[in-house]
């Protein structure tokens, strides 16, 4: 065990004052170099990160460009008449444009059969006495109900319309004061589909519109009471459907009629490329490419009155990147009609190296005006812009691009540093350790070469002729 914990206990000299110096010394400079090395590392990290960032959203919007789908696709414009709306309607990429007149002639209904007067008295009248069986039909849909003997006729009523087997048929009792009229109403339209209720027990014939030993049974459906189809006439063409719901009659679209004209009104529909949505689409890829621009600039500026330079000025990847993106944007496309570049359909480029929506030649409403095919094409061909774009993003944001790869790089390099500053901690202690071993022997040394000088000192004052008695 050494003999003294502090150093200079024995000497009286100040040891630790000479072994924090030294630690200082050899220290400081080291760890300032950890922190510029880490502030370099993280600032560059930090600003490649930025760039990758406006890079993937840039990707997205290229991504959209680069599928043809996006200039097939229709949209429609619907104007109702000011009494109320007529009809709905939908379309998908295969509609043809156009400009379509709707007008609503007869909505599509179901079947309504009436009990015969006198059938019922009240609807708490028992109607069978023993078990039978209903059964209702309408076009191609069916069901079965069992009636238990002595049901009264409210009995029947509810036991129809809970049926979890009823394909849409209503059952309802009217008291019109002196007898309870029964009703069915049938939600499956279209001409032919009437309802018919057979039975097979003759006490539930008031219920059937066929009796059970043949010919007409009690309910019957009248004239203006039978399932109709819906008609519609399409710039005066008539077209019918047994629901009201018609499905390309016009190519790719389906409209549902609401309600009938009134005094020969119709609805007008109006089906047209996208234009809105890739007008928008174009505008993010303005944006989105400008913003590309300006983090780049920024990384890579140098101001001239200060002589600073940004973290990534004269970065060759940045630089090549900057490079290949104006090629890209002027580069030709083949096969875009009498359309061949970027520029041929409105977009440029200014002087700070940012795109702009228009140019001398024509502005992009033209370009679509002239020729919305080769318009799409510039884009989504497969040497389009779009998909060069693709490619070069590829090369620099994905797993294996130049960018990704610098990000990692430098993420390795900050691990690296964390493990050298643990290692020069560890050189440190040692060091540490040296010293007091070193300065703790010079300490003992000096203690006794104190104490000897001590001892010699009063021996020699007790001498004759040295001070001492005589």
């Amino acid at each position: 065990m050494p003999l003294f914990t502090s150093a200079g206990v024995g000497s009286g000299l100040d040891l630790e004052a000479i072994i924090s110096s030294t630690l200082q010394a050899t220290n400081q400079p080291q760890q300032a170099k950890f922190q510029r090395q880490e502030s370099q590392y993280e600032t560059e990290l930090s600003a490649l990160g930025a760039v990758k960032s406006a890079l993937s959203k840039f990707d997205d919007v290229v991504n959209k460009l680069s599928d043809s789908n996006l200039f097939d696709k229709r949209v429609a414009n619907l104007t109702q008449p000011e009494s109320g709306d007529l009809i709905r309607f939908s379309s998908n990429d295969d509609s043809g444009s156009g400009s379509f007149a709707v007008e609503v002639l007869q909505l599509a209904k179901g079947s309504r059969a009436v009990s015969a007067g006198g059938s019922f008295a009240s609807s708490d009248q028992i109607v069978n006495t023993a078990e039978g069986t209903l059964s209702f039909a309408a076009g191609d849909k069916s069901f079965d109900l069992t009636i238990a003997a002595d049901s009264t006729l409210e009995d029947i009523r509810q036991q129809i319309n809970d049926s979890a087997d009823n394909f849409g048929v209503t059952a309802n009792i009217i008291n019109t004061g002196t007898e309870a009229k029964l009703v069915f109403n049938s939600n499956v339209s279209g001409v032919g589909n009437d309802l018919t209720v057979t039975n097979d027990n003759a006490e539930l014939d008031a219920l059937s519109t066929q009796a059970f030993g043949g010919g007409a049974g009690g309910m019957a459906i009248a004239v203006n009471d039978q399932a109709t189809d819906a008609q519609i006439e399409i710039d005066g063409i008539l077209a019918t459907s047994s629901t009201n719901t018609f499905t390309d009659v016009i190519q790719g679209s389906t409209i549902t009629a609401v309600k009938e004209s009134e005094n020969n009104e119709t609805a007008q529909v109006e089906i047209a490329r996208d234009r809105e949505g890739v007008s928008k689409l174009i505008d993010e890829f303005v944006q989105s490419y400008n913003a590309v621009v300006d983090i780049m600039d920024k990384a890579t500026a140098f101001d001239p009155k200060t002589g600073n330079s940004a973290v990534l000025n004269a970065d060759s990847t940045m630089r090549n990147l900057k490079n290949q993106m104006v090629n890209v944007l002027t580069s030709n496309v083949d096969g875009a009609g009498d359309f061949s570049s970027l520029f041929d359909i409105g977009l440029s480029l200014n002087k700070d190296g940012k795109l702009e929506k228009n140019n001398l030649v024509r502005s992009v409403n033209e370009a679509m005006d002239q020729d919305f095919n080769a318009f799409g094409k510039i884009f989504s061909n497969e040497n389009g812009v779009a998909s060069r774009f693709e490619g070069l993003m590829d090369n620099y944001i994905e797993s294996r691009g130049a960018i990704t790869f610098r990000e990692d790089s430098l993420t390795q390099r900050l691990d690296r540093l964390e493990e050298d500053r643990l290692d020069h901690s560890y050189r440190m202690q040692q060091l540490e350790s040296r010293l007091r071993e070193k300065y703790s022997g010079l300490d003992v040394m000096l203690a006794q070469m104190q104490s000897t000088q001590s001892f010699l000192s009063a021996q020699l004052g007790n001498l004759p002729g040295f001070g001492g008695k005589d």
